[in-house]
C-alpha cells in the first residue's frame, strides 16, 4: 500500500504501481478535491488504519512518501500487528518545514508550490518531471497542502524509534534538500531492523527520479522478506 507525500496524490506512484500491480496507492482525504484534508499526521494515520480495515488489506506492507512515510511510522507505532513491514521513501523521524514555505503557502501558492518542486528534485532532473510534478500539486486544493506541511511541521518521533520491530526499507536520495540523507541515516540507525538503500542522482522526488532503482529495491526487500516481489 503506497501513501502519498504532502501535497501530493496516488498518481505519484504511477511508475511503482506499473512495477507492482498487486499494490495500491490510496489519495489521502481531501488530495484529490472531496472533502477536508487533515493538520496532523495522526489523523492521515487514522485514516489509513480505517481504509486498511475496511478493505481487509492486512497483513499490509505500508509504503510512505516524506509525510506519507510519517503516516508509515506513526502507523507501525500504533498498529505493528497490522504490518508485515515499511517502507520508508525520502522521510525522516522528524520532518520540520521552514517557515518560508508556510508562510509562502498561504501568501502566494502557485509561487511556493514551484520553488517546493524545485527544491524537491535533483539538479540534473528533467524538466518536464519538475513540470508535471508542480501541475500535480497545484491541482491539489491550496489549503489541503498547507494543512499537509503543518501537519509534516508538528511530526516528530524520533524518541520512538526503537519501538518499531517490524522489518523497515529505507530509500534516500544522494541529493535530497528536503530530508537530507542525514535524515535517512538517523532512521536506520534507531529502526532496529531496517535497511538502508542509496539512489545516486536523485533527490526527494527519488521514487519519480530513479524509478527503477527504487522499484528494484523494494522488490529484494520483498523477496528477502519471502513474498513476492
Amino acid at each position: 500500500m503506497f501513501v502519498h507525500g504532502a501535497g501530493g496524490t496516488s498518481a505519484s506512484w504511477d511508475l511503482q504501481r506499473l512495477a507492482f500491480p498487486a499494490a495500491v496507492a490510496v489519495d489521502l482525504p481531501g488530495h484529490r478535491g472531496e472533502g477536508p484534508g487533515r493538520h496532523r499526521v495522526e489523523d492521515y494515520t487514522a485514516w489509513v488504519h480505517t481504509t486498511v480495515h475496511e478493505r481487509e488489506w492486512r497483513p499490509a506492507v505500508l509504503a510512505g512518501h516524506s509525510m506519507g512515510g510519517a503516516i508509515a511510522l506513526t502507523y507501525a507505532l500504533g498498529h505493528a500487528l497490522d504490518l508485515t513491514a515499511i517502507v520508508l521513501v525520502s522521510t525522516g523521524a522528524r520532518l520540520r518545514v521552514l517557515p518560508a514555505i508556510l508562510d509562502g503557502l498561504r501568501a502566494d501558492h502557485a509561487g511556493t508550490v514551484g520553488r517546493i518542486i524545485t527544491t524537491c528534485l535533483a539538479p540534473e532532473a528533467d524538466p518536464r518531471l519538475a513540470r508535471r510534478l508542480t501541475e500535480a500539486m497545484l491541482a491539489v486544493p491550496a489549503e489541503v497542502t498547507r494543512g499537509d506541511f503543518l501537519a509534516c511541521d508538528a511530526f516528530d518521533v524520533m524518541a520512538r524509534l526503537e519501538e518499531i520491530r517490524i522489518p523497515a526499507l529505507v530509500i534516500g536520495g544522494r541529493e535530497d534538500r528536503m530530508t537530507p540523507p542525514k535524515f535517512a541515516e538517523y532512521l536506520h540507525a534507531h529502526l532496529p531492523d531496517s535497511r538502508l538503500v542509496w539512489v545516486e542522482g536523485a533527490g526527494h522526488m527519488v521514487h519519480a527520479e530513479r524509478s527503477r532503482q527504487v522499484n528494484e529495491a523494494i522488490h529484494q526487500f520483498l523477496i528477502d522478506l519471502g513474498l513476492r516481489g
